[in-house]
């Protein structure tokens, strides 16, 4: 397995790391029902996306 020849400076470091932050989902409430989904999907309490029913969903 190869390994460094050189340590690795603390800049450098932190350059490699810039891009691995994690950030929370975008949850918006769906328009139909209120419930929180996430944007683009369908809804997976009432089944409706962008107005429309799109999927069955049981009633509990």
């Amino acid at each position: 397995m190869p390994n460094p020849k050189r340590r690795h400076s603390k800049s450098r470091r932190g350059k490699r790391r810039a891009h691995d932050a994690i950030t929370s989902p975008a949850i918006s409430p769906c328009p139909n029902c209120n419930e929180p989904r996430l944007p683009h999907r369908v809804c997976p309490k009432c089944g409706f996306y962008n107005g429309r029913a799109v999927i069955l969903v049981k009633e509990s």
